[in-house]
């Protein structure tokens, strides 16, 4: 098993990397014997992992909470049930709750442990690649509204991060991809070890080779980690984290969420933002072309012709990057390294998508 850490101070937390089965010595460490637990996961989570985790936390009093799985899942009213849920069962300051499952669960149970009773404790342990390598890992919290993704949210860190590469055996095909473009994402910020992982080996990776995924994993973390910890609010350097965000986002929007996996809306965003960045001289049409090499070796879509910038300019301009008025975008450089600018010609913008 791989420890990691992130956050600081009285925040900081631990992330237990393993293919093995789930780490009950770990969890159990964070869970007083008298606490009541809420555990809150999603209607794809197989049962009998919801029930081998309710046995494995030693405490009689464990309750659980289940929402649909789906993007449109993290809403306002599924929020307030939950909360509904943990004022029934009398929780208080000293209970916790467990999020079981992907982003979407991650997201709405790291907000509703935020803002209960001001906050209470919660424990991230994420079921697909996707929340493994990205949302369990830096204490965003969020739930969406209809004007946009994550707008109504909480930085608020979890008390243990618990991932076990054993859940993605049963992940579909679909959600494994979503994670991979989190995953490319991280090779493209400031992992050139993770890059070459990826380009090394990327049949392993298509076939879920189980050394390879804790490898790709820990990488992923370690940059998270270390940007998260730096920059803990998005003030500065985490921006960068937000690389294809900006255009991802505004594809999941103008599709309902319904369409693509948010892993396969970043990927094209990442596309966009790169194609963005060669218009605007960061990088040669020889960068560009490796890096869209890179995305597809492991089966990854890259083309988002069908999306026009007309039809998700109102989401683009909706965007949590705006500042003063000015939207921030996140590009890429000759090193293979993302940086955040508002200056940018909003002609190359709309040249992407003309390409």
């Amino acid at each position: 098993m791989v420890e990691l850490y992130a956050g600081k101070g009285a925040s900081r937390y631990k992330i237990c990397i393993t293919n093995d089965a789930l780490p009950k010595n770990q969890l159990n460490k964070c869970i007083d014997r008298k606490a009541k637990v809420l555990i809150v996961t999603d209607s794809g989570v197989p049962k009998t992992y919801i029930k081998n985790l309710k046995q494995a936390i030693r405490n009689s009093s464990v309750h659980i909470h289940e929402i649909k799985n789906g993007e449109k899942a993290k809403s306002f009213k599924n929020y307030q049930q939950i909360l509904k849920k943990l004022i029934d069962l009398k929780f208080s300051r000293t209970d916790l709750i467990v999020a079981f499952g992907g982003g979407v669960v991650g997201d709405i149970a790291g907000f509703s442990a935020s803002t209960f009773l001001r906050g209470i404790d919660y424990i991230q342990i994420p079921t697909t690649l996707l929340s493994q390598v990205d949302s369990s890992v830096g204490g965003k919290t969020a739930i969406n509204v209809p004007q946009g993704k994550n707008l109504v949210g909480a930085f608020y860190n979890p008390k243990l991060v618990l991932i076990s590469t054993a859940y993605l055996k049963t992940l579909s095909e679909k959600e494994y991809k979503s994670g991979l473009g989190e995953v490319i994402k991280y090779a493209f910020i400031d992992n050139k070890k993770l890059r070459i992982l990826i380009e090394k080996n990327s049949q392993k990776i298509i076939q879920r080779d189980n050394k390879i995924l804790k490898d790709i994993i820990v990488e992923s973390i370690k940059t998270k980690s270390k940007i998260v910890t730096k920059d803990e609010k998005e003030s500065g350097i985490r921006a960068i984290l937000n690389f294809g965000h900006t255009f991802g986002h505004a594809i999941e929007a103008k599709t309902g969420y319904k369409k693509l996996s948010h892993g396969a809306a970043i990927t094209l965003g990442m596309v966009i933002a790169s194609k963005i960045s060669f218009f605007e001289g960061h990088i040669k049409d020889y960068q560009l072309e490796n890096i869209i090499n890179l995305i597809a070796s492991i089966g990854l879509d890259t083309d988002y012709s069908s999306y026009k910038y007309s039809e998700l300019k109102k989401y683009i301009m909706n965007d949590k990057k705006i500042a003063d008025g000015k939207l921030n975008l996140v590009m890429i450089d000759e090193n293979y390294k993302a940086f955040k600018t508002e200056k940018f010609n909003l002609n190359n913008v709309k040249k992407a998508f003309k390409v």
